[in-house]
């Protein structure tokens, strides 16, 4: 190991409090995600999948029947899943992960996706490529609940959003799709009115969600974009982000204030933006991820983080996505080098750690993470910020080539984490040759040439180096080249040269180190003068 690597710790897994994507072993297939009870909610093929808010898998709830969309109380101690198998919702128990009650619907087929508000269940139900859905309404707080129909006939199994009075709901099968909006503080409940999908170009509905006042409903459509509506003029608001990268989810904070999207990406992968939903500014747009395709509407909020999943269907593999403090104000990082870089020669690099109501960080720790053009990376020793946020590190990097260095502040409470990268160039080490010896010899006679490669610094010289001599002989016939074992190097980069001329002439000893990732190519020669065989 050379100096330069004494105390780098190798890389293994990240730091929890950062975005990460975990698999979720064992299932064929996932659906959606909610958040309750400190604990994340996966429905897949035969079970709901529970993770802790790290994204580390704890258990899992079986026998149940396909479940598919999920719903969780506002204080987190129930959960509920449309069992499209069984034509039935579960409530569970969040913290126990029991199932303390099953509510039949054997009338409504298929029920798929679910709005919880309060105690007002709102059930989208329907059979896939039939006009035979609808969306039904369940009083959580009675016993033996009667479902109370709001619409019928709707294409599939049908989204939908409600709170307060208001229950928004659309078709995601067919395109373009409207949607409509309910007053359901009538009995029968009263359509408001419809949101026509041709006029307003809505193709391809991904998910629905409304506020906790039912005032505001928000659409996704992958090939058309998100937007906001008024419930009450049935207006649109605003639009949120770009179209191009496709919206495939949405979900919104538990107090209103915060409207999140995830997105397919345009070729790139998922990422998620999160908005201020008073003002339509965008506060995060996170990095993409690379692990499979955006699972269409399982975005879920729990405290500031997003957790969403994702699909890697070539392998039939899927994941829980975690976006960390997507909700907080962004921190930024920079680093960049202050002086040229050599293998390994210190260089300084520094960096600023910024928040964004322009207080002082103070002492934070700075993790800093090389990695080599190899792949391989190592952790330099820990860097901590001064009091206004700015830091230093310093590193003798053992390679040449383009070395990336990753800067990682982990947040705090307050503010979400920060990340920035930065690419070295690295220059090889230089090296020198020294060769001496005789400049006259005879023939048929050995000759012993000396030599030492030298390492500019305090630096040692490569231990398995190999010297490459090339002699070329020369006279009035002309010249004649040959390649002469390699010269191993001693490990002070002391070497010998040894060669028994065969006949008279002028030699010449072309001397080179060839170089490697650490140190630089290096040449020099030694001409001999070599006189008839002596007696």
């Amino acid at each position: 190991m050379t100096a330069a690597a004494v105390g780098l710790v190798a890389t293994t897994t990240p730091a929890v409090a950062r975005d990460s994507v975990t698999l979720i072993q064992g299932v064929t297939g996932v659906v959606d995600t909610v958040a309750a009870g400190g604990r994340v909610f996966i429905s897949a093929n035969d079970r709901i999948v529970v993770a802790d808010t790290n994204g580390a898998f704890t258990g899992s709830i079986t026998g149940l029947a396909n479940p598919t969309g999920l719903a969780a109380a506002p204080d987190g101690d129930r959960v509920y899943a449309a069992l499209s198998g069984s034509n039935e919702i579960a409530e569970i128990n969040a913290a126990t992960l029991e199932v303390v009650r099953r509510i039949g619907l054997a009338d409504y087929p298929s029920p798929a996706n679910l709005s919880l508000d309060g105690d007002q269940l709102w059930v989208g139900y329907g059979v896939k490529n039939d006009f035979v859905g609808g969306i039904l309404g369940l009083d959580l707080s009675l016993p033996s609940p009667t479902p109370v129909q709001v619409a019928t006939r709707m294409y599939g199994a049908p989204l939908v959003a409600g709170a307060g009075d208001t229950v928004f709901t659309a078709e995601a099968g067919i395109t373009p799709s409207s949607p409509r909006v309910y007053d359901v503080g009538t009995v029968p409940a009263t359509l408001r009115g419809v949101i026509d999908g041709a006029d307003n170009e809505l193709y391809s509905l991904t998910d629905l969600a409304i506020t906790p006042d039912g005032s505001r409903a928000f659409s996704a459509f992958s090939t058309s974009g998100f937007d906001v509506w008024d419930t009450t003029s049935l207006t649109k608001v605003r639009s949120y982000g770009s179209r191009a990268d496709a919206p495939g989810a949405i979900a919104l904070s538990p107090d209103g204030a915060h409207v999140a999207s995830a997105l397919h990406g345009s070729g790139y992968g998922p990422y998620a933006e999160v908005y201020d939903a008073a003002t339509g500014s965008k506060t995060l747009q996170s990095q993409m991820t690379y692990k499979g395709d955006l699972i269409s509407g399982s975005l879920s909020v729990l405290g500031n983080d997003l957790y969403a999943l994702l699909s890697d269907w070539p392998y039939n593999r899927y994941y829980l996505w975690r976006v960390e403090g997507a909700l907080l104000p962004t921190s930024t990082l920079s680093l960049s080098a202050t002086s040229a870089a050599t293998a390994l020669d210190p260089f300084t690099m520094t960096g600023q750690l910024a928040l964004p109501d322009g207080s002082a960080p103070g002492a934070q720790p700075i993790e800093i993470t090389r990695t080599l053009p190899d792949g391989a990376t190592a952790t330099l020793p820990g860097v901590t910020t001064s009091a206004d946020g700015a830091f230093v590190v310093t590193d003798n990097p053992p390679v040449s080539g383009s070395v990336k260095y990753t800067a990682v502040w982990d947040g705090s409470p307050a503010f979400r984490w920060s990340q920035t990268t930065t690419t070295v160039t690295v220059a090889q080490h230089p090296t020198s040759l020294v060769v001496t010896g005789p400049t006259t010899a005879n023939a048929a006679k050995p000759l012993r040439l000396t030599g030492r490669m030298s390492t500019a610094g305090n630096v040692p010289t490569p231990a398995s180096g190999k010297i490459v001599v090339y002699r070329v002989y020369t006279n009035k016939n002309g010249s004649v080249g040959a390649d002469l074992p390699l010269v191993p190097l001693a490990a002070d980069g002391s070497f010998t040269i040894t060669d028994t001329p065969p006949v008279s002439g002028q030699y010449t000893y072309h001397v080179r180190f060839d170089g490697d990732a650490t140190y630089a190519y290096v040449y020099t020669n030694w001409s001999v003068t070599v006189r008839g065989a002596s007696s």
